[in-house]
């Protein structure tokens, strides 16, 4: 049976879309890559796309080809940025010393890193898993929504000042069992960090486990359509040869 350009999208869909969502993923690692070669110019054009999706603050994002993985506010201030203001912030893509910023922040890293790995590890148990049911994807969401939201009312208070800040509440939730890195700030391993990781991570878990088979479905019964259509379509052929055959054997008589 011939196959046409739908069968195979149709047949191999998740691999175009590991294709193309993993440029959209890796895109933003490529940006301090070709800073640290010294192409700025595509690099600022990758930060200048990917601004419109994250907020790209230094503080909340990782580093390569520097000293560190990330760095605190106050490190970030003492580089040069000695403000607050979220606006001037965000424009900080780093340097020779400190390395160079990944164009979206840990928070976004987590959501759609994890939206890729989840669909290779779902796709070879797509038959065995059940269908998960709306609530499940809601409560998947959730913690990312009440992380998200409190980082947002605290920044209310100015960077570096609220109360996800100092996460003070935290401290005394948990009797101060922890060190003091772990509840201020956003370097990595603070709670903060591992709430942006794992919040990110339950995201990409549930879009794939909730929305992905449909989408399995949607290609499936597209396949199954074009089959049914190649199959007619051979059927014809075969029917239309064998009357020009019997045209010609009877002509030949």
């Amino acid at each position: 049976m011939r196959r046409d350009f739908g069968y195979f999208i149709n047949r191999y869909w998740l691999i175009w879309f590991s294709l193309g969502f993993g440029l959209f993923v890796g895109l933003p690692f490529l940006a301090p890559a070709l800073m640290e070669v010294g192409f700025s110019k595509a690099a600022n054009l990758i930060y200048t796309i990917y601004s419109f999706l994250c907020h790209q603050m230094p503080q909340r994002s990782f580093f390569l080809f520097g000293e560190k993985a990330m760095y605190s506010l106050f490190e970030i201030q003492n580089a040069g940025q000695t403000t607050i203001n979220p606006m001037v912030l965000r424009r900080f893509i780093g340097n020779s010393e400190m390395g160079w910023k990944v164009a979206w922040s840990d928070r976004m890293v987590s959501m759609y890193a994890s939206v890729l790995f989840a669909a290779w590890i779902w796709y070879p148990f797509r038959k065995k898993l059940s269908n998960f049911p709306f609530w499940g994807f809601v409560l998947l969401l959730l913690p990312m929504g009440i992380d998200g939201f409190s980082h947002m009312i605290s920044d209310f208070a100015g960077i570096g000042q609220g109360f996800r800040d100092t996460n003070h509440w935290l401290a005394e939730l948990t009797n101060y069992q922890f060190s003091a890195g772990f509840y201020a700030g956003d370097a990595l391993g603070s709670f903060n960090s591992w709430m942006r990781f794992l919040s990110g991570l339950f995201f990409g878990i549930g879009v794939v486990w909730y929305g992905f088979p449909y989408l399995n479905e949607i290609f499936e019964d597209n396949l199954a359509q074009i089959r049914v259509k190649q199959e007619n379509l051979a059927r014809l052929r075969s029917e239309a040869l064998n009357k020009i055959n019997e045209f010609k054997r009877g002509s030949l008589k």
